[in-house]
């Protein structure tokens, strides 16, 4: 692994406020992700699964976790099952985590061999009624390929038909929500690469370079520091390309008197930041690029005094929304007349502002939670307001990640370049 050791303290704890949640004589049974192929004999960078390894620490393939506190046999109230390594597998794939390895990662003593899997299942299943099964439950992610979880846990149904299946994701979802200091760290450590990643490219970009450039820059930035890479697809948009929400072609010119809008974050020990910023590609705003950044931005200062406990994403939402259509009118977008003949449930700002203002984040970009969710201290939120005109090719966002606590809101990347002047003086100090 890339990052410093955590304290397997971390996962301990996790575990134990998992099991305190679970139903008496249960099990709970977790798979790591699967390996997914890329072409010919190839396959994608592995990614543990944000539940699998927020429980373990554990980064390998085809490792599986049981949790049965009441279990009479001790060896299976955490028990951790990984690949069987030889010299043939490491010749090939390289080193596999030992036994002593794994525990000492995952703060688990009971770790044993893949193929001892199914007949501690079957004693398990002895002992338990129910039976916890995980998965991705994300609201708007519909993916047409079966996680491995799915698939084995059809399986363990299918073999032991008796029992009382639960989902563990409810479970999960409500720690997951609260970050400990342990992953405030991380997070923090995250954005701080992010941050240097963007000082970075704004000593880089110029009329002429390439968004894929860029992008490359930010790569090697966030590689350099240890970061896993990037924590979703970046966005590196130029000019018009900006006004599409989630463009991640990224291999247009940028343009003399264009803007770079990037959104982009580094994962660090499977963390990720998440940032937008809008730049000037000539390393100056014109008047009318300034005066729709200001917006922004101002819409940005002011809702994020809205990150307190109590307030929802909702409301947030609902907040930005107004705000936006305040300063849509001042930028001659539409008044006040337009408004009242406005379609009520196509509003007009709408057309220039059509995504929400933020989301949850933590092991994942768009991490666990719900918009109705009221804000807790510990929760780790993004504040993203933008403006999109796609008629003068102009498209900005700006983003930072908000930290919930019993006071103030913190914003985790307070210092990092954001005003109009600070952009500007960077960019032509290269020159």
């Amino acid at each position: 692994m890339r990052y410093q050791p955590i304290s397997n303290n971390l996962y301990k704890k996790n575990r134990k406020d998992f099991s305190s949640q679970m139903e008496q004589q249960s099990a709970a049974i977790f798979f790591s992700n699967d390996q997914c192929p890329r072409n010919g004999d190839q396959f994608h960078p592995y990614r543990q699964s944000s539940d699998f390894f927020y429980l373990t620490g554990i980064e390998q393939e085809k490792s599986i976790l049981i949790l049965a506190p009441q279990s009479p046999n001790e060896n299976l109230r955490e028990a951790l099952f990984i690949l069987k390594s030889n010299p043939i597998l490491e010749t090939w794939e390289g080193h596999k985590y030992t036994p002593e390895e794994a525990r000492k990662i995952s703060g688990i003593e009971n770790v044993f061999v893949l193929d001892d899997f199914e007949a501690y299942l079957k004693e398990l299943m002895t002992y338990v009624h129910q039976v916890y099964l995980n998965a991705n439950e994300y609201i708007k992610f519909f993916p047409e390929v079966e996680s491995r979880e799915t698939r084995l846990g059809k399986k363990i149904q299918k073999n032991y038909p008796l029992h009382h299946y639960k989902r563990a994701a409810p479970l999960l979802t409500r720690q997951r929500l609260i970050k400990s200091k342990e992953e405030i760290e991380l997070i923090k450590k995250a954005c701080q690469i992010t941050n240097d990643a963007f000082r970075r490219v704004l000593n880089f970009t110029k009329p002429g370079k390439m968004e894929y450039e860029v992008e490359a820059e930010i790569t090697h930035e966030f590689i350099r520091q240890g970061a896993t890479g990037h924590g979703y697809a970046p966005i590196i948009a130029s000019g018009k390309s900006a006004c599409a929400l989630h463009y991640t072609e990224n291999d247009k010119a940028c343009k003399k008197g264009d803007l770079l809008l990037m959104d982009f974050g580094a994962e660090y020990a499977n963390y990720t930041a998440d940032m937008s910023r809008t730049i000037p590609v000539s390393g100056r705003f014109t008047d009318r690029q300034k005066a729709c950044y200001n917006a922004v931005l101002r819409v940005m200062k002011e809702v994020k005094k809205l990150y307190v406990p109590g307030n929802t994403i909702n409301d947030i939402n609902e907040a930005t929304n107004k705000l936006m259509e305040e300063e849509m009118i001042g930028l001659g977008l539409f008044n006040k007349e337009d408004i009242q003949k406005q379609d009520p449930s196509q509003p007009l700002f709408k057309k220039y502002f059509m995504h929400g203002t933020s989301h949850f984040m933590g092991l994942d970009v768009h991490d666990v939670g719900a918009k109705h969710e009221p804000l807790k201290p510990g929760m780790v939120l993004t504040c993203e307001p933008g403006i999109y005109i796609t008629e003068e090719h102009l498209g900005i966002r700006i983003e930072n990640d908000i930290l919930i606590t019993d006071g103030q809101p913190v914003d985790l990347m307070a210092g990092f370049p954001i005003e109009v002047e600070e952009i500007e003086a960077l960019m032509q100090a290269k020159l």
